[in-house]
């Protein structure tokens, strides 16, 4: 989701004086433009993926007519199925977009202290790769340490989130003071 509220906002041509009081060479900066969403044929392929993997039905690679005609593969009743992997895997995907957009955000609006929020973002991203790496060997009882390193991580990352948000509270509230 917040891929997609970062793609998805609007473009000001010309910022509000209102909102950028300080040097000419901020009034003229614009948000980055994302050529993807200009391109119709990308966009409605995407929009189509996503429409079939929600159609799609519960399924997992057992129940795949190809497979099961030539080659006897069996998995376990705790695997999970092909829709839920591929919001698992298209979850990461979108975070990791998520840290290179804010990143990238910091570099071109000259606020650097995004790029701090980029970096709380890895420990979140540590543990969803927990998860997905539990997920694809079966939640296996030897690989139980995943969880709690999971645990572990989100809880980090929801600290350095929280922390890298303050500091961009307090650059703001910097540069207002300053105008």
């Amino acid at each position: 989701m917040a891929t997609a509220t970062l793609l998805c906002s609007p473009r000001l041509s010309s910022p509000s004086p209102s909102l950028v009081r300080t040097s000419p060479a901020l009034r003229s900066m614009r948000p980055p433009t994302f050529p993807i969403l200009l391109n119709q044929k990308a966009m409605a392929s995407l929009f189509g993926a996503g429409l079939a993997l929600t159609l799609v039905g519960p399924a997992s690679a057992a129940e795949l007519p190809l497979l099961t005609s030539s080659l006897q593969f069996s998995e376990p009743a705790n695997a999970l199925s092909l829709p839920t992997w591929a919001i698992h895997v298209s979850s990461v995907v979108e975070w990791i977009t998520a840290m290179i957009l804010v990143w990238k955000y910091g570099e071109q609006s000259g606020f650097e202290s995004w790029k701090g929020l980029s970096w709380g973002m890895v420990p979140l991203l540590g543990g969803a790769f927990c998860a997905c790496t539990w997920h694809f060997f079966y939640n296996s009882e030897s690989l139980e340490v995943l969880v709690a390193l999971q645990a572990a991580l989100t809880v980090l990352g929801n600290a350095t989130m929280c922390i890298a948000a303050f500091r961009i509270y307090q650059s703001s509230q910097e540069r207002s003071n300053n105008l």
